[in-house]
């Protein structure tokens, strides 16, 4: 009987890892130390176009940064948290409106997870119909949970009105959501509620307050180069000419 609990145990185990590495579904990569980016994908027009997000765990509990886009992910996500660090998720926090960032919040909030955004985003989210947080901040922020500390920043008006960004100084980590392309990117992407004039702006802002991170996770595509804010420059140069 024992034998057989722990058989099924490991079944489980190795079922949820494979989920997790579903190329097709959702894809979790260690960042370094507690950080992990993951990734989730959403069909445009025939494309699996992939959407990163980010979580990072406590000795108080995981938070994640933004939530899946993939609506079918939600529950898995939560699983493969618990099956590889054994811990529960216990806030979330959204950069700006888009679903890409927002879908799950009502998911999770259900299950207990304190929600958060800028109120620019609560705002925005229950103008366009978009599942909305829980909570909201005014201001820049500092969150400290369990033993890490990180800051929410606002630079000003982008890839939409509301893009924060995230920082996590002890291991120089940037999150920059859609407000920051990756260097696999060929142009600025979804620009539907974009300030074009404001953008190249806010990323000088964001350049001159973390002038050298480490890592920098953009919204969609890789990350593997930290050069995401240049990079960004550089497209909304070409835009513009």
């Amino acid at each position: 009987m024992q034998k057989r609990f722990i058989w099924i145990i490991l079944f489980l185990w190795i079922h949820v890892l494979l989920i997790g590495q579903d190329n097709n579904k959702l894809c979790i990569h260690n960042l370094t130390d507690n950080f992990y980016v993951y990734t989730t994908y959403k069909d445009i027009n025939g494309t699996m176009f992939p959407s990163n997000s980010m979580y990072l765990v406590t000795d108080a509990g995981v938070v994640l940064f933004d939530t899946p886009w993939d609506t079918t992910q939600f529950q898995p996500l939560l699983d493969s948290i618990w099956f590889r660090h054994q811990a529960n998720v216990v806030l979330a926090i959204a950069t700006h409106y888009h679903d890409d960032r927002t879908a799950g919040l009502e998911f999770f909030k259900q299950r207990g997870v304190k929600t958060f955004s800028s109120k620019l985003t609560y705002d925005l989210c229950e103008k366009f119909n978009e599942k909305q947080a829980a909570y909201y901040f005014e201001n820049d922020t500092v969150f400290e949970v369990g033993n890490y500390k990180f800051e929410t920043y606002y630079a000003g008006e982008g890839h939409t009105k509301d893009n924060i960004v995230i920082w996590f100084g002890s291991h120089k980590i940037l999150y920059g959501g859609c407000l920051i392309k990756s260097t696999e990117s060929k142009n600025l992407g979804n620009i539907a509620d974009a300030n074009l004039q404001e953008w190249k702006p806010t990323i000088k802002k964001v350049l001159r307050k973390y002038p050298r991170p480490k890592y920098v996770i953009p919204g969609h595509f890789g990350w593997e180069s930290n050069k995401g804010l240049q990079h960004t420059l550089k497209l909304l140069e070409s835009a513009s000419q």
